[in-house]
């Protein structure tokens, strides 16, 4: 029951149901926009889905910071249902984003060799995973931040400001995929997956996931009892 509350705070104002909505709106112009501008040989839904769950993964978390930013007694129970209760609108936006991408699959003409389906059911949970993770990067940015149009900045620049500085660097570039979210969304939403690339997946999701909403999560128990 505090998940569902928790769930139904993460939308509960007027701004955060704007949030969710222009969400959904880039979402849907990405998709709208990719079909338009790629060639019928190509139009997949993987095509679709990894521009428009992309976009609509680079605003999402300003939700997740919301989510936890305003917790004035960020007790280890409260803040974990804040976090749960994040994710609920989260995979609710991932859920509409897949349905528009498909009705936009289904509508534009394909001429894809292996269908405009390859693929469909991993992009389908990598849709799922991304948005997830996207939001955890705002709980955590939420709770470590304490400040939200510093947060909202930082999910955007520090994970791929960590990106390319790492692509920078001839010698750290195998670790990108390890340490940075991006490979893994394009992974995902491309539907091509294999073990190592759900490892680094899975890496990606304790780091960004995990540890930072635990290191934020420290941050702001101690910001409260000091």
């Amino acid at each position: 029951m505090a998940v569902l509350a928790a769930g139904r705070r993460a939308v509960a104002t007027r701004g955060r149901r704007w949030i969710a909505a222009i969400t959904l709106l880039l979402g849907l112009l990405g998709a709208v926009a990719v079909a338009a501008g790629t060639p019928p040989a190509e139009r997949t839904f993987a095509v679709v889905s990894g521009a428009a769950q992309s976009l609509m993964s680079i605003v999402l978390p300003f939700l997740g910071v919301l989510a936890t930013v305003e917790l004035r007694r960020p007790r280890p129970i409260v803040v974990l249902a804040a976090i749960a209760g994040a994710l609920v609108p989260a995979l609710l936006v991932a859920g509409i984003g897949i349905l528009l991408c498909a009705a936009v699959t289904a509508i534009a003409p394909s001429e894809a060799a292996g269908g405009r389906w390859s693929q469909a059911g991993v992009v389908v949970l990598g849709s799922l995973l991304v948005q997830m993770v996207a939001q955890l990067v705002g709980t955590g940015m939420g709770l470590l931040l304490r400040q939200p149009v510093v947060a909202y900045a930082a999910t955007v620049v520090v994970p791929l400001g960590l990106w390319a500085l790492l692509g920078a660097v001839a010698a750290l570039r195998p670790v990108q995929a390890w340490l940075t979210p991006f490979p893994s969304v394009q992974h995902l939403l491309s539907g091509e997956m294999d073990p190592i690339r759900w490892a680094q997946w899975l890496t990606v999701l304790a780091l960004w996931g995990l540890g930072l909403n635990a290191l934020g999560s420290a941050r702001a128990a101690r910001a409260a009892n000091s």
